[in-house]
């Protein structure tokens, strides 16, 4: 009888660990399979989707060297902040929601943003499909790295070759990243951009 009790208790706990692998490791999680053919279940097209993640307050971009891409556009703690080729600029455009807003957390607002060594003029916010509001960099949508777990890490550099540093005026950082391989995570689900 307590057999079978531990056998249960370690199969839904297997359930559950492939059900969060499954999602975080799925079509948009880090943008995969969805910058260049259509749109997946995380992704989607301008203020459609039903749901979204809350993400990562900021009230200051700044700048920051960082080695190999030179200098990038940081939150206010030091973050090193990235735009996703499947948004656009011009109109501005969100697609990552979901899962992939999951792994790359929107870089939002809650009230007016600061700059120091961006031009101000460049910055703007769009509102997100669940209500926040985004910042943005040249109209670019600007996001954070789940994996990036100190200041100035760059492991969001070129993930599934869709997802890049931006610059002070708003342009990709097209460096190739770093061969380094990103921290191993202890916890389950997640994934993405690998």
């Amino acid at each position: 009888m307590i057999a079978i009790r531990y056998v249960a208790g370690y199969a839904a706990t297997g359930t559950a660990v492939l059900a969060l692998t499954l999602a975080g490791c799925g079509g948009g999680g880090g943008g995969s399979g969805g910058g260049k053919s259509g749109t997946s279940p995380s992704q989607s097209s301008g203020g459609t989707s039903q749901s979204g993640t809350t993400g990562s307050a900021t009230s200051t971009l700044t700048t920051a060297k960082v080695a190999k891409l030179g200098t990038v556009v940081t939150d206010d703690k030091g973050y090193v902040l990235y735009r996703f080729d499947a948004d656009s600029a011009n109109p501005t455009k969100v697609t990552c929601y979901d899962t992939c807003a999951a792994v790359w957390p929107a870089a939002t607002a809650n009230g007016g943003v600061t700059t120091k060594g961006i031009d101000k003029s460049l910055v703007s916010t769009v509102k997100r499909a669940d209500g926040s509001t985004q910042v943005t960099l040249a109209g670019w949508p600007l996001y954070r790295y789940a994996k990036d777990d100190e200041p100035k890490e760059a492991y969001g550099q070129g993930v599934d070759g869709t997802w890049f540093a931006v610059t002070p005026d708003g342009a990709k950082i097209t460096t190739p990243a770093s061969t380094s391989p990103a921290p191993a995570t202890t916890s389950t689900g997640g994934g993405g951009g690998y």
